[in-house]
């Protein structure tokens, strides 16, 4: 789906990838609601985009599900009619073992990633039916197909946004609405201190030239979108692990716990 002249919805949109599909899809003449909880990050993004008029933004907890069904009845009712969702927003979780992880961070991973796109969808879905042309995209991770030591709550909701996504495709199929899921390796954003997690590594990291940059990310999302991939893997890590995940998973899985293991977190 070509970007100009539709409307489309961006969770996550005060920061990070969010915030660059937002002013890429400005730049592309769309019209853009961003979503945040943040509302000053949202206003900061109106700042990035120098007050673009064909920016719209709401703040939104993504993860409350009578908040989102209001959010999608508010924007029809606002502007008519939305042509794309593009579920960006997600959260990771402490880097620690399942067994030491609290419910309290276990459900807050779920509800976000997991059930927050769920909702996006269920929410937006009836009214993208009623578009000549719409599609939704739902962004997954290389973690939701590689297990990852001390993110298996955050690979479990991603994973399942990746077959939630799939299985929408298939349902989809002989309808206006397309369906993407992407799957990015490392990106360079601040995921870690918006997930209110502790960390160390910084862009000066060695392991830095194998991360996107938001924009680059936010680039090849919305190139998914434009060109209908069901499914898009992006970044070196993630498509290098992806090819050694099926050709040899157990090798693939050593390797990821080796790296684990000597990195900072």
């Amino acid at each position: 789906m070509n970007a100009k002249g539709k409307n489309i919805v961006v969770t996550g949109g005060g920061n990070g990838v969010g915030r660059e599909l937002v002013l890429q899809l400005l730049q592309k003449g769309a019209t853009v609601f961003a979503a945040d909880i943040n509302e000053e990050a949202l206003k900061e993004t109106v700042k990035k985009a120098k007050n673009n008029s064909r920016l719209f933004i709401y703040v939104v907890d993504i993860s409350d599900l009578e908040a989102v069904f209001d959010f999608a009845r508010k924007v029809i009712e606002e502007h008519g009619k939305v042509d794309g969702v593009i579920n960006n927003a997600g959260i990771i979780q402490p880097f620690i073992h399942l067994n030491e992880l609290e419910m309290d961070r276990i459900d807050r991973v779920m509800n976000i990633n997991f059930y927050g796109t769920l909702y996006m969808v269920k929410a937006f879905l009836p009214y993208l039916l009623k578009r000549p042309e719409a599609h939704i995209v739902n962004v997954s991770s290389m973690g939701g197909y590689l297990p990852v030591p001390g993110q298996s709550i955050y690979g479990a909701s991603k994973a399942a946004v990746k077959i939630l996504t799939e299985g929408l495709s298939s349902e989809l199929k002989n309808t206006n609405v397309d369906v993407s899921v992407v799957i990015p390796g490392g990106i360079a954003t601040d995921i870690k201190k918006n997930s209110n997690i502790e960390y160390k590594v910084t862009s000066e990291s060695k392991k830095a030239d194998m991360l996107l940059t938001p924009q680059k990310a936010a680039e090849l999302i919305i190139r998914a979108m434009e060109k209908k991939k069901l499914r898009t893997y992006i970044g070196k890590d993630c498509k290098v692990m992806n090819f050694l995940y099926r050709m040899n998973s157990r090798l693939a899985m050593n390797m990821i716990n080796k790296v684990m293991s000597s990195s900072e977190h």
